[in-house]
């Protein structure tokens, strides 16, 4: 018997709005579904489904080969996985994680949708362009290729400019999205990743070194150094506002930084090479563990770690209590 995920990697979806459920039905749908977190394992060519309540992985979802990270479109209604060996994207449900279908795109590593819900901007690492594309219709509006392996990527508030880190080249470049024209273009570290805008500066983490580049987003001027472990590899902003967890993804540990001043208030040991991860509205953090195929649940209120085994090599991970919990959700990007 064919399974819905069998036919649906069979769908080329060049319009993908159109499968969009009714308002009213999607915050019923919502409601009655208990609440999942989506892994992308990236060495397993498919999705970890677990149902955070029990903890135990529900289901498999294939993708081609190797999913990476993920968005959600700007109403909410699918969630995008990109797949960059595969050359996808592929939409999902993100109350239930259920395929809705694909896009071809050229090498979709990273993405995210602009602020202002106008552009989807994708980083190729493998092909080394960045692509930015009308988020209405999936259509490309220009190609930047302005670097080696660009790895992540995010926006000003106002939309008009976004960050990308290019991990062999070891820069970030800005690019004004509305002339489409590079805007600067400057060396930061070796194997810059995780990109994140934060109080009026752009924060790299500088994954070949051990520490987060601050940079000034007007010339890409280095401001500040701040040393926090080996290996940091992604940035995230705590609901509150008041924290930014990185993860170092070699050391195996997260760092703490008070998100005002930067300075590192708390180190916590994460063994397992910590990678992407989500806040729940519980106060605990969701995390990707890359090196030991499995996610971690962390309280922070009493350092005590969970495990939950997945599939091999988990990159990114969403929860979908991130539906109900906008704020956590701004956090994240656009900080």
């Amino acid at each position: 018997m064919t399974s819905y995920a069998q036919l649906s990697r069979r769908t080329f979806l060049a319009a993908p709005a159109l499968l969009a459920l009714p308002a009213i039905a999607r915050a019923a749908t919502a409601a009655a579904a208990p609440p999942i977190a989506i892994v992308l394992d990236s060495g397993g060519a498919n999705l970890s489904i677990v149902d955070m309540t029990t903890r135990k992985v529900l289901r498999e979802e294939p993708t081609f080969r190797e999913p990476s990270h993920w968005a959600l479109t700007p109403d909410h209604q699918k969630l995008l996985v990109c797949d960059a060996t595969g050359n996808a994207i592929f939409f999902l449900d993100p109350v239930t994680g259920r395929e809705l279908g694909h896009k071809l795109i050229p090498d979709p590593y990273q993405l995210w949708f602009s602020p202002d819900g106008r552009y989807l901007t994708v980083n190729c690492l493998r092909l080394n362009h960045v692509d930015v594309y009308h988020a209405a219709t999936l259509t490309l509006a220009h190609r930047f290729k302005v670097g080696s392996m660009p790895s992540h990527l995010s926006y000003t508030p106002d939309s008009k400019t976004v960050f990308s880190s290019m991990q062999d080249s070891g820069t970030l470049v800005a690019l004004d999205l509305t002339t489409m024209t590079e805007r600067w273009h400057t060396p930061i570290g070796k194997t810059p990743a995780g990109v994140m805008w934060h109080d009026g500066v752009v924060l790299v983490a500088i994954m070949g070194s051990d520490h987060v580049a601050v940079i000034d987003p007007a010339g890409g001027k280095l401001l500040r150094t701040v040393m926090t472990d080996k290996g940091p590899h992604n940035l995230f902003l705590t609901p509150d506002r008041q924290h930014i967890y990185v993860s170092n993804r070699v050391a195996g540990s997260l760092s703490v930084l008070d998100a005002k001043s930067l300075n590192v208030v708390k180190q916590i040991p994460m063994p397992g090479g910590p990678d992407d991860l989500c806040f729940a509205p519980d106060g605990k953090l969701w995390i990707a563990l890359r090196f030991s195929s499995q996610v971690a649940v962390y309280d922070p209120k009493t350092d005590a770690t969970d495990h939950i085994s997945v599939g091999r090599s988990p990159h990114g991970i969403y929860i979908s209590t991130l539906l109900t919990d906008h704020p956590a959700l701004v956090a994240m990007r656009l900080a």
